[in-house]
C-alpha cells in the first residue's frame, strides 16, 4: 500500500478542488491519502464523494498552524470529530486572524508593488483558508514575481518588514484539543530548518506528553541528518513515524506519494481515533 498522510486543496493553499485532489492521488498510484487543509474540515465531503470514483482511501484530517515563542508549529490531526465545539471554535479564531492579517499584508505591500486586495481575493474562494500562497500568487498574477518560492524568500519572509503574524495555538494546547476531539495528532515536518527556526527536542517532548501521537520524520525540507535526528527521538518517546508529500497542487514542487507511510503506522493510528469520523474507503 502507498500511503500519503498529507496533502493540500483549494479550501486551504493548495491549487486543486479536493474531488481533483483525490484523482490526482490516484494517478499517482496512492492508495490512501489524507486531506489536511490548513484550519479547516471543509473539503471533507467533495473529497469523500470523490473515493468511490477513484478508487483511493480517504482520510479526513486537518493542519493546524502553531507558535511557540515566535516559532511556526504545524500540527496534523487525523480523524477528529468535525462538530467538535472547542476544536471549531479554535479553528475559527485561527481563520479569522489570518483573514485579518492577510488584508493588512496587503495594505504594507500595496505601495510598493500595487498589489490590491482584490487582486488576493480572485486566487481563494468564499469558504477558503486565506494564508500567505494566496498573496505570493496574487504578486505572480501582478508580475511581481515569477513564482510562490520567489515570493515567499522575498516580500513574503517572515523577516520582510511586510510581515505580520496572525494567531496561534500553542502546539501542545493544540495537541490536547486534537486528543479531545478524538483525533490523533502527528507534529508535521518538526526539524525543516530551511524553513525557518524550528523548535528545540523540548518543545516536541511537551506536546508528547500533551498526547502527541507520532512526527512526519519522513518529508522533502528534511535533510538525512535531521531524518537520523527525527528517528532517534520518535523512537525515545515511544512516537510513530510517518512519511508524506505535504503537496499542495501547482502551488509548490512536492510530489504526491513522493514520501509514504507504512501501513502499520497507518493502521495504528487509524486504532487510535475515538471520535467516530472514519477512513472512507472505495
Amino acid at each position: 500500500m502507498r500511503i500519503d498522510l498529507h496533502t493540500h486543496s483549494t479550501q486551504s493553499d493548495g491549487t486543486e478542488a479536493p474531488a481533483q485532489l483525490m484523482r490526482s492521488a490516484a494517478d499517482a498510484g496512492l492508495d490512501v491519502v489524507a486531506l489536511t487543509d490548513h484550519d479547516t474540515t471543509r473539503g471533507w465531503g467533495e473529497a469523500a464523494r470523490a473515493v468511490r470514483e477513484v478508487g483511493v482511501a480517504l482520510v479526513p484530517g486537518i493542519e493546524i498552524s502553531c507558535a511557540v515563542d515566535g516559532i511556526s508549529v504545524h500540527l496534523l490531526g487525523y480523524l477528529v470529530d468535525p462538530l467538535d465545539a472547542a476544536l471549531l471554535g479554535e479553528l475559527e479564531h485561527a481563520r479569522a486572524s489570518r483573514r485579518t492579517r492577510a488584508q493588512r499584508m496587503v495594505e504594507r505591500l500595496a505601495p510598493d508593488t500595487g498589489l490590491t486586495w482584490a487582486d488576493v481575493q480572485e486566487q481563494f474562494g468564499a469558504e477558503t483558508t486565506i494564508g500567505r500562497p494566496h498573496i505570493a500568487d496574487a504578486l505572480v498574477g501582478r508580475g511581481v514575481v515569477a513564482s510562490r518560492d520567489e515570493a515567499f524568500a522575498s516580500y513574503l519572509a517572515s523577516g520582510s518588514k511586510y510581515h505580520v503574524s496572525h494567531y496561534a495555538p500553542d502546539p501542545a494546547f493544540a495537541t490536547r484539543l486534537v486528543r479531545a476531539a478524538g483525533g490523533v495528532p502527528v507534529m508535521a515536518h518538526p526539524f525543516a530548518g530551511a524553513r525557518g527556526r524550528v523548535v528545540d527536542d523540548s518543545v516536541i517532548e511537551r506536546m508528547a506528553d500533551a498526547g502527541l501521537a507520532g512526527l512526519e520524520v519522513h518529508h522533502r525540507d528534511h535533510s538525512d541528518a535531521e531524518v537520523g535526528a527525527g528517528l532517534g527521538l520518535a523512537e525515545r518517546l515511544g512516537l510513530l513515524v510517518t512519511g508524506s508529500s505535504d503537496y499542495h497542487g501547482t502551488g509548490k514542487q512536492n510530489e504526491l506519494g513522493e514520501n509514504t507511510t507504512s501501513p502499520e503506522v497507518f493502521e495504528a493510528i487509524v486504532a487510535e481515533a475515538t471520535s467516530g469520523t472514519q477512513v472512507i474507503r472505495p
